[in-house]
């Protein structure tokens, strides 16, 4: 059954599909009931498309913030986020290969707004705003970039303030004129981010929209069906979109500074990712997302901005829970969880430490691994000796007993107690290594430290190996690793099976896989080839004795 399902998308990987564009929602006038103040147990729940796109109208002129580590360009039309360039990463999709990150979608900007209020909607976003310059850098006292506007009788002022070493900005707005006190700002975050990795289907598989309130919350983009309109209630200290390596959110973090009271997301476009015996599989590509804001009577909003990779390290100094964004192990999360965060910091540390590539930093963690568990496998294969040793004795046992149960229980408990056997001893140091394996796989799948990270003939250790190589070295390791640990044992059909059967199969599985991950299994098991050797010619003499 396991071959069945995975074997097809194994040897027939889906092709690459383009990204297909959705249609624009539209910008008519909506309404949102008006928000509940902070102190209330739930914030007023809107209804309304979320405002991804400005309208069309005069041109519009970019001013560009460039610091060492993004350049971002924002319009003169609502002030949105145009452009989000990460300078330190490189875009690995084939239209734009080799140039920065560009994180936003084309002519799909962010922090659009959209102000409501006593039954009134004003789209800010259609505005035409001064800027304070036509270009920032951002030294090292930091800079800022303010925007201003008039319409109608009522005033917009925005101000982004940017730090030189930091992803994050703060934003400060103030609304005059527009009405009633008491109203809601309804701040796009866009559709999703821009694809900017080789395998699309596998980034699109990854986009979510996160939110934190009590406790984090990811709905991925794949959960809504296309035209599902789902409202998330808050209040939120953050909420943001997610792609399988970058992040932007909205922050809501400081004292005292009202929180997102709602986000509003509504399922895009789909497009075909594979086809199997189970039916053809699809990919959600886009998903419009907005928050709530509630504006104070003053018109004084006030929020901060995340636009950066998901780098564990660097969204824990941040706090709130920000990490939680990335999480690890899927389902199987709070077991995973610890043991993939407790591995990268340590693969992290050796890098930095021993200032070496992360495949030799992989190399000698495999080997680290196997040298804390060779006591344990000593214990192992002493247990593993005397259990063969105790085995004639076990099967009178169990042929004088057979219609006892709980007799054989008692004999069985009491051969083992006599003979210093424990028949469970062998299973631990084949189950210790298993978690380390499995936090690997999802550390490679969702740590953007390995994304693009070369080694040897390997052009990126988080991908697989375009040439096979590894996991077929992977698979030949685990055979041999497999054939000397029988040396001395008992013929058994089922285990000879299993020899030819395992390696076979697990190369297969892993062909895909990251090549990180297959290099460290391979230096694992090769590295366990001498002392399996040692314990097999320890089993030999044992059994000379007896003979």
């Amino acid at each position: 059954m396991l071959i069945v399902a995975v074997l097809p998308s194994i040897l027939f990987p889906p092709k690459k599909t383009a990204d297909r564009r959705t249609a624009g929602l539209t910008d008519s006038t909506t309404k949102l009931a008006p928000a509940a103040p902070e102190s209330a147990a739930a914030p007023a729940r809107p209804s309304v498309s979320p405002p991804v796109r400005p309208s069309a109208g005069a041109p519009a002129d970019t001013v560009w913030v460039t610091s060492p580590l993004y350049r971002l360009g924002f319009t003169t039309r609502g002030g949105a986020l145009v452009h989000a360039e990460l300078l330190g990463y490189r875009s690995f999709a084939q239209a734009d290969s080799g140039r920065a990150v560009e994180l936003v979608r084309d002519g799909v900007p962010l922090l659009v707004y959209r102000r409501t209020g006593g039954g009134d909607t004003t789209l800010v976003s259609d505005w035409t705003l001064t800027p304070s310059a036509t270009r920032v850098q951002v030294g090292r006292e930091g800079a800022t970039l303010s925007f201003a506007g008039a319409r109608d009788g009522a005033r917009l002022a925005l101000d982004y303030r940017f730090s030189p070493a930091e992803y994050r900005f703060a934003v400060r707005g103030r609304m005059e004129g527009f009405g009633p006190a008491g109203a809601t700002l309804l701040l796009g975050l866009g559709e999703g981010l821009r694809s900017v990795e080789a395998d699309s289907m596998d980034d699109f598989r990854h986009y979510a929209v996160v939110t934190k309130a009590t406790k984090t919350q990811r709905t991925d983009f794949g959960s809504l069906k296309p035209g599902e309109r789902k409202i998330l209630d808050g209040p939120f200290e953050w909420a943001g979109v997610k792609s399988k390596y970058f992040f932007i959110a909205a922050l809501a973090v400081e004292e005292n500074q009202p929180r997102f009271g709602a986000a509003i997301v509504e399922g895009g476009p789909r497009t075909v990712s594979a086809s199997s015996l189970f039916g053809r599989s699809t990919v959600a590509t886009r998903t419009p997302v907005a928050v709530t804001l509630p504006v104070p009577p003053a018109g004084e909003f006030g929020y901060e901005v995340y636009v950066g990779p998901l780098e564990y390290r660097r969204l824990s100094q941040l706090g709130h829970d920000l990490d939680d964004a990335n999480p690890y192990g899927g389902f199987l999360q709070p077991i995973i969880q610890p043991v993939s965060v407790l591995v990268v910091n340590i693969l992290i540390w050796m890098h930095d430490r021993l200032t070496l590539a992360y495949g030799w930093v992989l190399i000698i963690f495999g080997i680290l691994v196997r040298l804390l568990l060779w006591p344990l496998n000593q214990r192992a294969m002493e247990s593993s000796i005397r259990m063969q040793a105790v085995a004639p004795l076990l099967k009178q046992i169990q042929d004088r007993y057979k219609n006892e149960p709980e007799r054989l229980q008692r004999e069985m408990m009491k051969l083992y107690k006599e003979h210093n056997v424990n028949p469970f001893g062998g299973c631990l140091p084949m189950l210790l290594p298993m978690p380390v394996l499995f936090a690997l796989f999802f550390v490679f799948a969702n740590t953007i430290e390995f994304r693009g990270v070369p080694f040897l003939w390997l052009p990126d250790l988080s991908r697989a190996d375009p040439y096979y190589i590894i996991p077929i070295v992977m698979g030949l390791s685990m055979f041999v690793l497999s054939k000397v640990g029988q040396i001395g044992m008992p013929p058994n059909p089922q285990t000879k099976m299993m020899l030819y059967f395992m390696p076979a199969f697990m190369t297969l599985l892993f062909l895909n896989f990251a090549s990180g991950l297959n290099l460290y299994y391979a230096v694992s098991n090769i590295f366990s080839i001498p002392q399996q050797y040692l314990i097999a010619q320890r089993r030999l003499r044992e059994q000379g004795r007896k003979t």
